[in-house]
């Protein structure tokens, strides 16, 4: 046979495939209906692990593990349609749904906004980038950022949470799991790094090097053509050119913000120093309260899965069968546990969306633990 009789068969065969998947899911509702009517659980693992052993033994040894594949697949959809069939208004999304008739339509303008650093560090070029007229308070890490959050000392915090050529923040991504916050909004920042100097300071006059390590990483490049120089990590850029600045001697220097140059009156040796020319880093903009300001089309969320092969699989399956996107995935091991990870989701959807809608009703289902962390928009 040619292509196109090859071709005549599969149609045939995807005809019918789709008559008997259409009444598979008819029988799935029925089922339920039976379900909720009898206060049943939607996920029964032991019927699915049965029915993987059953069509992967008719299949036979060459086709066992697509089908397997195939029926995960099914069942996901057949539970994710069970789950709208059966769908009612979590606290969860009622909670949501409250902030968003009473979360104020325009974003706040003059907030108290607590930032990590000193004068000109790069979450504060990021805060005036969020808020028109923000009042600072600066703190030296970012645990007390989220605390200045948590006692109310401060609305909002800011926070680097990922960056183009660094990558995550792992030490945000880590405090996350302790405290409890909402993200209200996120902001992408262009990154220019450059050495900052004493005046009358010589590129060949630096014997050592001060910056975030975030920072460091990001000018990789730039740094191993200045061997024998010492690197000197410290807890942020500001800081680093705050230091060179009160230092008295011309042997230091600080990777940091052109805005630290003539705050701490120091001078340029080298500019844009970073690797890639596209440098941004992506900062969260956090606060107490759960707030969802108009045009949110991002959420984000973390979980704690069951440490079993396939658990994964089945969360992004279902986000899948819902078509929403992962724009944002990380994990990071939990403290005191075991080969256990938390799992962290930036999503793109609509809150107003259906899919929003089941998403947030089917949540609980699909993991041991599960917290909401906010739904905003991004600030370009």
């Amino acid at each position: 046979m040619d292509i196109t009789q090859l071709r005549e068969k599969i149609d045939n065969i995807d005809d019918q495939l789709v008559s008997l998947f259409t009444q598979r899911m008819e029988i799935t509702r029925d089922i339920a209906a039976y379900k909720k009517e009898n206060d049943l659980p939607i996920y029964v693992p032991a019927r699915e692990r049965q029915k993987l052993q059953e069509v992967a033994k008719l299949a036979g040894p060459d086709m066992d593990d697509y089908t397997r594949v195939l029926y995960s697949m099914i069942f996901e959809l057949s539970r994710s349609y069970q789950s709208k069939q059966n769908s009612t208004a979590t606290e969860l999304y009622r909670k949501i749904t409250d902030s968003i008739e009473n979360t104020p339509k325009l974003f706040p303008q003059a907030p108290m906004v607590a930032c990590q650093g000193v004068e000109g560090a790069y979450s504060q070029i990021a805060c005036e980038k969020i808020f028109k007229n923000p009042m600072i308070m600066y703190f030296k890490n970012f645990d007390a950022i989220f605390g200045a959050i948590e006692q109310g000392l401060c609305q909002y915090g800011i926070l680097p949470i990922e960056n183009s050529t660094a990558g995550s923040v792992k030490k945000v991504y880590d405090l996350m799991i302790h405290h409890n916050f909402s993200i209200v909004r996120t902001f992408r920042l262009k990154i220019d790094h450059n050495l900052l100097a004493k005046p009358g300071a010589k590129l060949s006059d630096i014997q050592e090097i001060y910056s975030h390590e975030q920072a460091i990483n990001q000018c990789s490049d730039f740094l191993k053509n200045m061997p024998g120089v010492k690197i000197i990590p410290v807890e942020n850029t500001a800081v680093a050119a705050q230091m060179v600045a009160q230092s008295q001697n011309n042997h230091a220097a600080a990777i940091s913000s052109k805005n630290c140059e003539e705050i701490y009156g120091l001078c340029s040796l080298a500019d844009s120093i970073q690797d890639k020319g596209n440098n941004r880093t992506r900062f969260i903009c956090i606060s107490k309260n759960l707030e969802i300001y108009p045009g949110a089309d991002k959420t984000s969320i973390m979980m704690v899965l069951p440490h079993k092969p396939g658990t994964l699989y089945k969360v992004l399956a279902r986000l899948y069968v819902l078509g929403i996107n992962v724009i944002k995935l990380e994990s990071r091991p939990i403290p005191d546990r075991d080969f256990e990870f938390m799992f962290y989701f930036d999503l793109e959807t609509s809150i107003y969306s259906q899919e929003f809608v089941q998403l947030m009703c089917e949540l609980d289902d699909l993991c041991e633990e599960f917290k909401y962390l906010g739904s905003y928009s991004e600030v370009v």
